[in-house]
C-alpha cells in the first residue's frame, strides 16, 4: 500500500483526486481553511462549551475567570452544534468543501450531522469503525468532512485510516485497547502495518472520507495540546435517510432533519423537521452493539 495521501491542491479537486477517492475512500486538503477561519472556529468552540450559545444538557456552570482550556478539558464532543451556533452552521456551506463534495457525491448534497470534538490531553480516541454503520444511507454516499481546528498529530490523537471502501459493514468485536473509549471496535489485525496509516494534518486542513472507509483515532498522549476538530456528515440528496439516531428517534424511512448545501432536494415536498437536539458525547461510547 502506498502511504502517500492524495492531496487536493489550492482547494481545487482534480480528476486524479476523484479517482483516488473512488478507490481508497479518502482525500486530504491541506490549508483549505484560512488562519482567520480556523481561529473563528476555535473561538466559537470555547463559546459553545462555555454555554454562551445556548443550554445543552450536561454543560457545567462556568466561572467567568475559568480559562477556556480548563472548560474544554471537561468534555469530549458535542453533537449537532450547528443547531445552536450560527458560526458552525455557516461552515456546513463552506464553498471549498462543497466544491469537493459535489464531485465525489452528487451535484445534490445534504448534511445531516455536525460534531465538534475537543479531545484534550489524556482523552481516549475512537475505535475502528465505519460511519455508515451508524448513519445508514441507501446508496453508500455518506461522506465525513473532518476539519482540523488544531494541528492533528500522532501524539495528540490524529485520524488513522485504512485506505479502501469495503463493500460491506464489517463485524464489530470487543475493544480491549485503552487507546479507545468505545466498548467495541472492528478487528483490523488482518491488515498489515503499512495498510494502517496516520493522517497528520495542520490546522485548517480537511480530510474527506467515505462512510465505508475504516478509520479511528488514538488517545491524546500530550500534556498540553488539544485536538479540536469539526466533523460534518453529508450524503446525496437523491438518497433517503433511514436514520433513527440509534433508537433516539422514531423509526423512519427518511429522516428530514437535514440541511441542503448544494443542488436540489428531490424530496422537498416532504418538508423539513427539527428532530435532533445538541447533546454531549459521553466519555465511553456504547451504541448499536450486541457485546
Amino acid at each position: 500500500m502506498n502511504r502517500e495521501h492524495s492531496y487536493i491542491k489550492n482547494g481545487s479537486i482534480s480528476k486524479e483526486n476523484i479517482a483516488f477517492y473512488a478507490e481508497y475512500g479518502y482525500l486530504v486538503a491541506s490549508d483549505l481553511l484560512s488562519p482567520f477561519e480556523t481561529e473563528e472556529l476555535k473561538k466559537e468552540t470555547a463559546a459553545i462549551f462555555r454555554g454562551n450559545r445556548g443550554d445543552v444538557d450536561g454543560l457545567l456552570p462556568v466561572d467567568e475567570h475559568e480559562m477556556d482550556a480548563e472548560v474544554l478539558k471537561k468534555y469530549v464532543a458535542i453533537h449537532f452544534p450547528h443547531k445552536i451556533s450560527p458560526v458552525i452552521y455557516k461552515y456546513l456551506f463552506h464553498q471549498k468543501i462543497i466544491s469537493v463534495l459535489v464531485n465525489v457525491i452528487s451535484p445534490n448534497v445534504k448534511c445531516m450531522q455536525s460534531m465538534l470534538f475537543v479531545k484534550g490531553p489524556g482523552k481516549a480516541g475512537q475505535a475502528w469503525h465505519q460511519d455508515e454503520f451508524y448513519i445508514p444511507t441507501r446508496d453508500q454516499s455518506l461522506t465525513g468532512v473532518w476539519i482540523a481546528i488544531d494541528d492533528a498529530s500522532i501524539e495528540n490523537g490524529c485520524l488513522w485510516i485504512i485506505p479502501g471502501r469495503p463493500g460491506h459493514m464489517m463485524r464489530r468485536v470487543k475493544n480491549d485497547s485503552n487507546e479507545y473509549a468505545d466498548v467495541d471496535t472492528i478487528d483490523v489485525s488482518p491488515y498489515s502495518s503499512d495498510q494502517v496509516i496516520p493522517v497528520e494534518v495542520k490546522k485548517g486542513s480537511v480530510v474527506f472520507f467515505n462512510g465505508y472507509t475504516l478509520h479511528s483515532s488514538r488517545r491524546n498522549k500530550t500534556s498540553d495540546c488539544f485536538r479540536t476538530a469539526l466533523v460534518n456528515h453529508y450524503m446525496s440528496a437523491e438518497s433517503m435517510l433511514p436514520w433513527d439516531q440509534d433508537g433516539k428517534l422514531p423509526s423512519t424511512e427518511d429522516l428530514r432533519d437535514i440541511v441542503m448545501v448544494a443542488g436540489d432536494d428531490p424530496y422537498a415536498w416532504k418538508g423539513l423537521e427539527d428532530a435532533n437536539k445538541p447533546y454531549l458525547r459521553p466519555e465511553v461510547l456504547q451504541i448499536k452493539t450486541e457485546l
